[in-house]
């Protein structure tokens, strides 16, 4: 049975999606802990499942390489065999990636290496291409730049809004996750082979 921590910094639709997939009973992988850069309201989703939660918010340490040691030292706590930043919206610190890497995923909302950054459907409607997608990849030290895992891709429709593409990419994306972090769990994902690529 894997292990998951999961970073979030906003509603926790990921999370919400890994939670029910975990209570289905023939999931091999569980959530042990939640934690976020500020109290955020998919924390509750943590919490109605029974799932402890942490916080531990930038602003509160004198530098981003403190706040990175003190976010490390809480997901150390839990031991967790894998990390997955589902919508959490900060840069890690070298100090954490090195420490957890390739055992670190992210989902991201595009078909990396395009548009990367935290405004990935904005700047694919502004490009204007008919596809776009999701990107589940290991984190490296780079902005969106780690191995890819799997991606899936979404048809950009006439007239969409960034809030509609958004909405349909984020469908794609729990379901995504969810066979991804099977996969790993399974062993038809290698992690260590993935970011050796």
């Amino acid at each position: 049975m894997l292990s998951l921590l999961v970073l979030i910094s906003g509603g926790g639709s990921n999370l919400r999606a890994l939670l029910e997939a975990t209570a289905t009973g023939d999931y091999p992988a569980r959530v042990i802990a939640v934690g976020s850069d500020n109290h955020a309201e998919g924390l509750a989703h943590a919490e109605e499942f029974g799932i402890p939660v942490f916080v531990v918010e930038p602003g509160s340490f004198d530098s981003r390489d403190a706040w990175g040691r003190e976010l490390l030292a809480r997901i150390e706590g839990y031991s967790p065999d894998l990390v997955v930043c589902a919508g959490f919206m900060r840069i890690l610190p070298p100090v954490v990636v090195a420490a957890l890497t390739p055992r670190l995923i992210n989902t991201h909302p595009a078909l990396l290496p395009a548009f990367p950054g935290a405004h990935a459907v904005r700047d694919a409607l502004a490009a204007g291409v008919e596809t776009t997608g999701v990107t589940v990849h290991v984190i490296d030290e780079g902005v969106d730049t780690g191995p890819v895992i799997v991606q899936e891709s979404v048809r950009v429709e006439p007239g969409d809004t960034e809030h509609d593409l958004h909405e349909r990419i984020k469908t794609v994306e729990r379901q995504l996750l969810v066979q991804a972090v099977r996969d790993i769990a399974d062993g038809v994902v290698d992690l260590k082979e993935t970011a050796a690529r």
